[in-house]
């Protein structure tokens, strides 16, 4: 999808905020309805596609401060 490419997530989430502000005004025909409807399901998953790649990002990051064992960071018992 060519949206995923161009569109930042907070343009994407704006649009999509004026999408569904528009639908729930109602008064526009059924076919702009549609179009309008179907432009939010874009737009819904261009914020999707942001939001997952920013999950994938953060547990990487996460990833790389956990220890590589709790064992190594266990304090030597005393005998």
């Amino acid at each position: 999808m060519a949206d995923q490419d161009t569109l930042g997530y907070e343009q994407a989430r704006d649009e999509l905020v004026d999408v569904v502000r528009r639908l729930e005004a109602g008064g526009s025909t059924l076919e702009e309805s549609l179009a309008l409807w179907e432009r939010g399901e874009e737009l819904a998953k261009v914020c999707r596609h942001w939001l997952e790649g920013a999950r994938r990002r953060l547990d990487a990051a996460l990833a790389e401060e956990e220890p590589a064992t709790p064992a190594e960071n266990a304090p030597a018992a005393e005998a």
